[in-house]
């Protein structure tokens, strides 16, 4: 069987991976992320995946690589991670009550045969009214530093999200089953 490496040290892509029963060793990129590059959000996704996979290339001669890279995107703006609770409140006054999209890169690549797939998935998300109350609530009480839009899907479904479009798991951070497909493409099966 083929090594198989995530090049993510996200918590979140580790579980989905491990629940789609794969197994894979993580590596961190050290690649830097700039998302102000004047891209298309779905053009965005994939360049800084494909940027965190060849990160972390020369390490490996037989291998496959997996990477991804999340965001949010609204009134055709691209949202990251908050840094900090004041722009976390600020993210999460602008997504109530409001459609938003989750876009996924991913990037796979096959060190042995040079070939290189990146594709995006895009889920929308339409978030409840939310109260001042709720924001602040969740911002202490939850991790929204840590995650793109101040947000989590597990910490938030119930209570913020109105209807989801889309793959569930691209909002976590890792669309699993169109992965497990592009996989297949190359002839890796987990």
């Amino acid at each position: 069987m083929r090594k198989i490496i995530l090049a993510s040290t996200s918590p979140k892509r580790k579980q989905l991976l491990e629940n789609a029963g794969m197994d894979f060793e993580v590596v961190s990129s050290n690649y830097e992320e700039d998302m102000t590059i004047d891209l298309p959000p779905s053009e965005l996704a994939m360049f800084l995946s494909h940027g965190k996979a060849e990160s972390v290339i020369s390490n490996f001669n037989d291998a496959i690589i997996i990477s991804a890279d999340t965001f949010i995107s609204i009134d055709d703006k691209i949202i990251g991670k908050p840094h900090t609770k004041e722009m976390a409140k600020i993210t999460l006054e602008k997504l109530s009550g409001r459609t938003h999209s989750v876009f996924t890169g991913y990037t796979i690549i096959d060190t042995k045969n040079d070939k290189r797939i990146s594709k995006s998935v895009e889920t929308k998300v339409t978030f409840k009214t939310l109260t001042e109350e709720m924001i602040n609530n969740y911002i202490e009480e939850g991790n929204p530093l840590k995650f793109a839009g101040s947000y989590t899907l597990n910490d938030i479904r119930d209570k913020f999200v109105e209807k989801i479009e889309g793959d569930h798991n691209n909002i976590i951070g890792l669309p699993v089953d169109d992965v497990l497909k592009t996989l297949r493409e190359l002839g890796i099966e987990n």
